[in-house]
């Protein structure tokens, strides 16, 4: 018990946070373009959504985009080149940002707008940084 109290034995499990990460972030990531996947009138949804926010190439962008989140929750969730999937996370919704920064007036909150694209921003790079831990596919594998 007081190991779970101190925060200098916290560090030990690393590998447990890191696997609730990937294990939401990744089903997240599958769910929300799901849809999109499924659906060309969601697809098509989406593809004007980008081009309202400016998008150069929306058409394009938007099955990019998807297929890029669908690939990334699947290789996340066991953990499976996870650095890149991180890397390719992290590009993903930089260009979101970008995007939502600069539309000129169409979110009335920008920055509560560009909350869950940053945070996946964010989380891309510490799995590209960290890894995916040992309770991963990677770490079975030596990666």
């Amino acid at each position: 018990m007081r190991g779970l109290l101190s925060p200098a034995g916290w560090g030990r499990h690393t590998d447990w946070a890191i696997l609730a990460l990937r294990l939401y972030l990744g089903g997240f990531l599958i769910w929300g373009v799901w849809d999109n996947i499924t659906s060309t009138a969601r697809m098509a949804e989406f593809a004007g959504f980008l081009t309202a926010i400016g998008s150069p190439m929306p058409d394009l962008a938007a099955p990019v985009s998807v297929w890029a989140q669908f690939l990334v929750g699947l290789l996340l969730i066991p953990g499976l080149v996870t650095r890149w999937a991180g890397i390719l996370l992290a590009v993903n919704f930089l260009v979101a940002v970008v995007l939502i920064g600069t539309s000129d007036g169409i979110f009335p909150d920008v920055a509560r707008e560009l909350f869950g694209p940053m945070m996946c921003v964010l989380s891309g790079l510490v799995l590209a940084t960290h890894g995916a831990g040992r309770l991963s596919v990677d770490a079975r594998l030596g990666g």
